[in-house]
């Protein structure tokens, strides 16, 4: 529960700052996330929905105060009174229910992007906010603020058969309000304001509308889709199959991927947002919404281990669809769209509490990142293992991608942490192309690809392992070190021990285990790597490095530590289950772009390994 002190007393002025904000910022900490399967918003827990990009979830924003209180627009809603909030999601749901209770009563918001009835992917997208008087009388104020084109176009705001409609370009969105106040129109805003007493439900639905007909929709069907919205997320998660020591954690997480799924092609965004900084103040601010070859193997191995066939079998046929127009070479993240471009720029907004520059696209996916290779042929494999049989184009795809790693290997990259200092032989990066050819080998002695190359990946095999084995471990650190020849270390080499290429039981890969435990952990935090990476500035702990880390010492036959670990972990999450990407030791604040599918998806690998491997423990 959070308690908030004032209340809003001019919704349409952006820059009002509230007892849950500073400067206009809320902390990252306090957003929930709302999606469709096509786009997400963010929600604080002041109830202002402060990102939301419209039609996709790539797109430029028509809400994105979350990087820029002033310019980027927001639809706020929130008592005139000073209030408490306690928020969750509805039972298996990706649904949101804030509870407002001020001194004279409560009320409650739900939230959603609604789903079609029929399950169809239609043109409309549709914000709906079913708020419901608990207790009391509530004085409640709304403003829609929209700023299409991230803050870049304000809209034209004028009415439609009574209905406030705000237009830019080839965009729109009205304001359907029902028992909500009568709306007001500014040329900046949409207001409005009522005092909701027990009993009364108000309705504000916001269908938006790019290069189509806008519909302005009647109260019963937005009841009916909420009805429906509900039941369908409930639906889904009936079917999500996990009864170990943290299901609710796993179940949040599933929930939490299937809002990074971009319907329309089955590809999975690595998060919703854009250039949340991994340091407040500094410049390492990315943009993270496309989905990278780096996370395909754990996506594919969470969608198997939950029961997500559909899932697991759309994300495996975007990604080798995607690949293939760069074939044999990959991209190291590909649009949602499967596109391959993702050209950086930034943009005159301020940034999160001043994090400049505000980036969209990522420079990132123009690098060399070899680690890659392993991680296509590994969900190659696993889908393999799943569906008994590959596509004989798939299969013919895979051994020339095993051709390319052994033509390629000896080369330096970027690494997985994608530095912007000059390529390096990356320890890990190494690791992966031992990984691609190993899985090729098993798939070809399987009789799943052809057998024509695997002389050449065997002999290739092995001089990774040498390479590996003199050139990137050091005896004075007892570790596999984060590049041939140098001292720094990368939590990111316990990949190695999680996808293969070295057994639990291994000295070095235990010892490795226990200089990343020693050096770069701190309480349940772990740092990426140690040494420069070409960006100034510092960060917080990376939240997947933690799970990875719990993971590998279940392997490695500490159990117990790895279950007090992730304990600790998933006591880190946010009120509503969420993680960023980061995480600040010092304050326990969120960093980084958010929800992280890749802290997500850790979250699930460890925690279904720590259970298999204590049930084996039990007998």
């Amino acid at each position: 529960m959070r308690v908030g002190g004032h209340p809003v007393d001019t919704p349409s002025d952006p820059g009002r700052t509230t007892a849950f904000r500073s400067d206009g910022y809320a902390p990252l900490r306090d957003y929930a996330v709302i999606g469709d399967g096509r786009s997400a918003a963010l929600i604080a827990a002041d109830g202002s929905v402060d990102w939301l990009g419209m039609p996709d979830l790539d797109s430029p924003s028509v809400f994105a105060a979350l990087l820029d209180p002033v310019r980027g627009g927001r639809f706020l809603l929130e008592p005139e009174e000073p209030y408490t909030v306690a928020r969750r999601y509805l039972p298996g749901t990706n649904v949101l229910e804030t509870t407002f209770t001020t001194g004279g009563g409560s009320l409650r918001v739900t939230d959603a992007l609604t789903l079609e009835a029929d399950g169809a992917l239609g043109p409309m997208r549709e914000l709906q906010r079913r708020i419901d008087g608990v207790a009391g009388t509530v004085p409640l104020r709304w403003s829609v603020q929209p700023r299409f084109g991230y803050g870049a176009r304000r809209p034209r705001i004028a009415r439609r058969a009574g209905v406030p409609v705000a237009v830019a370009g080839a965009d729109a969105l009205a304001v359907c309000a029902w028992d909500a106040g009568e709306p007001e129109c500014t040329d900046r805003a949409i207001n409005g304001r009522l005092d909701l007493r027990r009993g009364q439900r108000a309705l504000l639905a916001i269908p938006l509308a790019h290069q189509e007909p806008l519909v302005l929709p009647a109260r019963p069907e937005c009841d009916a889709r909420m009805d429906h919205t509900i039941a369908a997320w409930r639906g889904w998660a009936r079917e999500r199959s996990n009864e170990g020591m943290w299901r609710d954690a796993v179940l949040r997480s599933a929930l939490a991927l299937k809002l990074l799924i971009f319907a329309p092609s089955g590809a999975i965004a690595a998060a919703v947002t854009s250039s949340l900084p991994e340091q407040v103040g500094g410049e390492r601010n990315w943009d993270y919404r496309f989905s990278w070859v780096r996370d395909s193997a754990f996506t594919l191995d969470a969608f198997l281990s939950l029961g997500c066939p559909a899932e697991a079998h759309a994300y495996f046929w975007w990604l080798m669809h995607a690949s293939q127009l760069t074939h044999p070479r990959l991209r190291v993240l590909y649009r949602l769209n499967g596109g391959g471009h993702a050209t950086e720029r930034t943009l005159p907004l301020d940034g999160y509490r001043g994090s400049r520059p505000v980036r969209i696209g990522n420079a990132a996916g123009a690098q060399t990142q070899m680690d890659t290779y392993g991680e296509l042929l590994q969900i190659g494999w696993l889908y393999a293992g799943a569906a008994g049989r590959l596509d004989a184009d798939i299969a013919r795809r895979l051994a020339e991608l095993a051709d390319f790693v052994c033509a390629a290997w000896r080369g330096p990259d970027s690494g997985i942490w994608e530095v912007r200092s000059a390529p390096l032989h990356f320890t890990q990066s190494k690791m992966m192309c031992w990984v691609a050819l190993d899985r090729a080998i098993d798939l070809c002695e399987r009789g799943l690809i052809q057998s024509r190359g695997s002389a050449r990946w065997r002999l290739a095999r092995a001089q990774i392992r040498d390479f590996v084995e003199t050139r990137c471990f050091s005896s004075l650190h007892h570790c596999y070190t984060r590049s041939a020849g140098s001292s720094d270390l990368d939590a990111a080499v316990l990949l190695g021990l999680l996808h293969g290429y070295a057994p639990p039981g291994d000295p070095r890969m235990r010892a490795t285990v226990d200089t990343v435990a020693r050096e770069l952990r701190h309480g349940p935090f772990v740092d990426r790597y140690s040494g420069e990476d070409g960006v100034s500035g510092t960060e917080g702990a990376f939240l997947a490095c933690s799970f990875w880390l719990a993971e590998c010492l279940a392997r490695t036959g500490r159990l117990e530590q790895a279950t007090a670990l992730m304990d600790d972990l998933v006591g880190l999450a946010n009120d509503v289950g969420l993680y960023g990407e980061e995480i600040d030791p010092a304050t326990g604040a969120f960093l980084g772009n958010l929800p992280q599918g890749l802290s997500h998806l850790a979250l699930i690998s460890a925690a279904c390994t720590i259970d298999s491997i204590a049930a084996e423990a039990d007998g």
